[in-house]
């Protein structure tokens, strides 16, 4: 499902216009956004997802074509967890 089928989806089960459920979608994502750049809080959707910054330490690598070390350095990551309704939708329940 790509963007614009699930602001379809979205709008006939909100019973809302398109553009206002392209809105809702686009507010959510940047709120989203914002939180956890933030870092200091992680944003839950009960039974959903749960969105959280994370840090991640500093490691070596290598290169794959000359085999190379390379450092690469700290830096932050996004964890997404799965809720337990989601996981039972997965699970076909």
């Amino acid at each position: 499902m790509n963007r614009s089928e699930l602001v379809a989806a979205l709008a006939d089960r909100a019973e809302v216009t398109r553009k206002d459920a392209d809105a809702v979608l686009a507010a959510l994502a940047e709120t989203v956004g914002e939180v956890v750049a933030k870092g200091d809080e992680k944003v839950t959707i009960p039974g959903f997802l749960t969105f959280e910054r994370t840090s991640r330490a500093a490691r070596t690598a290598r290169n794959p074509q000359t085999g190379e070390p390379i450092e690469i350095p700290a830096g932050f990551s996004v964890k997404v967890s799965a809720g337990s309704k989601l996981k039972e939708a997965a699970k076909g329940k």
